[in-house]
């Protein structure tokens, strides 16, 4: 297993240089460049207006010889120099992929700070909402998927089966909405805050107040991110627990005199989680990184999703670069995660045999 383990983490390295060369070429491509957005600025803006928060000092665009955008030349090879956009595209890469070997994402090109520093900063937001979302949906959707499995076919099968069906269908976004109007809206009942994660006076609070505050301000935002999350999970465990109640030695246990608790939790759990875990990392990946975006510009949280959206649009390329490669090492780490927890579900699993 610690071998397999160390190979999985060698190969982390060729992942992530593989995804980062697809994206570096693909941004190269695509058009609106933050050099033509600084450009575009500057044409909105007039003369003497600084470029995306640097330091480069405009020209009376009226003199000088004009370039295809209308704007001195020296002007336009400043801008350059200042996004690095005068280096050929692999020098560019080559800088990029020694910086990144030293865990240096660079600074963003339009916040004034380090792209690191942006990602610690946004990150509790992010963890927060991913972590209380993954243990909600996880904490309700196994024990009722197996209750689901015990009562197959019962009115109670038949309507938590409709009521999680109908959560799922719901868009996340339009129920957080929902969620606003109701508990957090003017014509509502007004019970949870409708912004941010914690209140404007939260270090004033007492330890106690401030756990609370702190706690209020998740429950909307969590509950419309799970709510779409526990049709899957709860399905998916209520079949994996039906499949193995069907098997051959859980009829030869019964037969035996085994209690139905002692088969459903001393025989069918372990075999049946095996599928659970296996969904474990691409839940984790898609709670932490994937469903939160919405929910964050629904409740303008500050988080990672938010940030990474704003920055593709604002074309913040080592804001970009630098997420894509936080998300991209996590959801590997985790994939591991997922791989380790089989182990221990089932001892009887071996990886050392398998050649990736």
């Amino acid at each position: 297993m610690l071998v397999y383990s160390l190979r999985r983490l060698l190969l982390i390295i060729p992942t992530l240089l593989c995804i980062l060369l697809v994206n570096f070429a693909i941004v190269q491509a695509a058009p609106g460049g933050p050099v033509e957005q600084a450009i575009a600025r500057l044409q909105g803006l007039g003369s003497g207006s600084a470029v995306g928060g640097g330091h480069v000092e405009t020209m009376d665009v009226s003199s000088g010889s004009a370039t295809s955008h209308g704007l001195d030349p020296r002007l336009v090879a400043d801008i350059e120099r200042q996004y690095g956009f005068d280096k050929p595209p692999l020098q560019r890469l080559w800088l990029m992929v020694t910086q990144y070997a030293h865990l240096d994402f660079g600074s963003s090109f339009f916040r004034g700070a380090k792209v690191i520093d942006l990602i610690v900063e946004k990150l509790p937001v992010t963890f927060s909402l991913g972590l209380w979302a993954l243990l909600i949906t996880y904490g309700v959707s196994i024990p009722l998927g197996i209750r689901k499995a015990v009562a197959h076919g019962s009115a109670f099968d038949v309507w938590t089966s409709a009521a999680i069906i109908i959560g799922y269908a719901l868009p996340a976004f339009l129920f957080a909405l929902v969620l606003i109007l109701l508990f957090a809206g003017s014509s509502g009942l007004n019970w949870f805050p409708l912004r941010g994660l914690v209140s404007e006076n939260f270090a004033s609070l007492s330890a106690p107040g401030k756990v609370l505050d702190y706690l209020k301000h998740l429950v909307l935002p969590v509950t419309a991110l799970v709510v779409g999350g526990f049709a899957t999970l709860t399905m998916l465990t209520k079949n994996s627990f039906l499949d193995e109640m069907s098997r051959q030695y859980v009829i030869t246990a019964r037969a035996k005199g085994a209690g139905e608790r002692q088969v459903l939790y001393g025989h069918v759990l372990r075999n049946a989680m095996l599928m659970v875990i296996a969904g474990l990392p691409q839940a984790m990946v898609s709670v932490f990184f994937g469903g939160s975006l919405l929910i964050e510009v629904v409740f303008s949280l500050d988080g990672l999703g938010r940030m990474s959206y704003d920055a593709a649009v604002s074309r913040d390329y080592p804001v970009v670069f630098g997420s894509l490669f936080i998300f991209t090492l996590f959801g590997l780490l985790i994939k591991l995660l997922g791989d380790l927890c089989y182990r221990l579900i089932d001892p009887r699993i071996d990886f050392s045999t398998r050649r990736y």
